[in-house]
């Protein structure tokens, strides 16, 4: 007969107990919530529409000809504008974390001991929501203001769609990739090894962000008075110290946690390696437009050039057309930076999933992202800038 009490293979494990005690003690008592709801309700775009928001070097197409040849107002525009972009990414992967966050916790919960887990990320559910909320306040404001329109943001949506806001997709690869992630929902909310696998997913993605995060959060941390800094560079801020324990959590539960599970089988095997893999495909591509997001710049033309014919920049069709073709399929700084930060990112997956046996090699090496090159850039630029031109030629 079962005894009463039996203790998990967690709770036997009081190193990793720790860790997540710990980590979960300090995220709660660090809960920036209150900060980013107040900073909200405060914001007002016209208050610090003249400032920089970012490091300059994080700015719309920093290092290529458009930025070379802006005046200082254009400059602080394309600045806030990456801000814009950047989060607007962001949101699309929180909204993904709080579904994902809940059928993980669905799968582990069923286990023995597991409690403390699926409080974590009950917290860090609650803490995604006050994040997107900040993020979209700012946008909304911005975009309004500048075009009357959406251009980089988008309205709430399903996460059942491409996780990468401008992406290198169709009405098919959108519904596949929906059907893909139905599955793993349903399929992780009952299995606790691959409810775990989310968060080595997470693990990477949560990783890239913090390559370009910190970078961001420095902005008001060094700015001369802390406390007038611009709303949204305060937004960065803690946003970035509440990502960093959702960091070490996505660590513990993929590094640690798995550990105390069953060893998993070939097809749970197979499966946690197709979700590294689709982190490859989603993080494959390299934009000179956002340095630190790596969307599809094809997909972003048209956003672009609406900025370029905006009474912000005022260019002509000839002129826009011409700086797109600068910008997008000539070798730039602003290239060689966007290439060195997905080369980091590179590095820092490999040495993150380095520790996890039950990875492919193909996955630890990162092998697919590694395969893009400049030379691939620029002709994949090139050709999809004529197939612009003509689309818009036609209408």
């Amino acid at each position: 007969m079962q005894t009463l009490k039996q203790s998990s293979l967690l709770e036997k494990d009081t190193k990793t107990v720790q860790k997540l005690s710990l980590n979960y003690r300090r995220a709660k008592h660090t809960d920036h919530s209150p900060d980013l709801n107040q900073l909200a309700e405060q914001f007002n775009y016209e208050s610090c529409c003249d400032s920089y928001w970012n490091p300059v070097e994080f700015s719309l197409l920093y290092g290529t000809p458009l930025w070379e040849q802006a005046s200082e107002s254009q400059k602080v525009l394309l600045n806030q504008l990456y801000w814009v972009a950047y989060y607007s990414q962001i949101i699309s992967a929180e909204i993904a974390t709080i579904f994902f966050n809940q059928t993980s916790a669905t799968g582990l919960y069923s286990l023995e001991g597991f409690r403390l887990v699926c409080d974590t990320l009950d917290l860090e559910t609650s803490q995604e929501r006050c994040h997107i909320h900040g993020f979209r306040t700012v946008i909304d404001q911005v975009e309004e203001k500048l075009f009357g329109q959406r251009v980089f943001s988008y309205p709430m949506r399903s996460l059942f769609r491409e996780t990468m806001i401008f992406a290198d997709t169709n009405r098919f690869k959108n519904w596949w990739k929906g059907v893909q992630l139905s599955c793993f929902g349903l399929i992780s909310a009952a299995n606790p090894f691959l409810a775990c696998q989310y968060l080595t997913v997470r693990g990477i993605r949560t990783l890239n962000g913090k390559l370009i995060q910190h970078k961001l959060s420095q902005f008001h941390t060094k700015y001369p008075d802390a406390k007038a800094s611009p709303i949204p560079s305060q937004i960065s801020y803690y946003h970035f110290l509440d990502e960093s324990f959702h960091f070490n959590t996505s660590t513990i539960l993929s590094h640690d946690v798995t550990r105390c599970l069953k060893p998993p089988t070939a097809f749970e095997r197979q499966i946690a390696n197709l979700g590294i893999r689709g982190c490859q495909k989603d993080h494959y591509h390299v934009s000179v437009a956002v340095n630190g997001i790596f969307w599809y710049d094809p997909a972003l033309y048209f956003p672009i050039y609406t900025l370029l014919r905006s009474p912000s920049f005022g260019l002509s069709i000839e002129e826009a057309q011409q700086m797109l073709i600068a910008c997008f399929s000539e070798e730039t700084e602003g290239l060689h930076r966007s290439f060195k930060t997905h080369d980091e990112a590179i590095s820092s997956y490999q040495v993150y999933l380095e520790p996890l046996d039950f990875i492919s090699t193909d996955n630890k090496q990162m092998k697919l992202m590694a395969s893009n090159s400049i030379s691939s850039y620029l002709k994949t630029q090139k050709k999809a800038l004529t197939l612009f031109f003509q689309q818009q030629t036609l209408q």
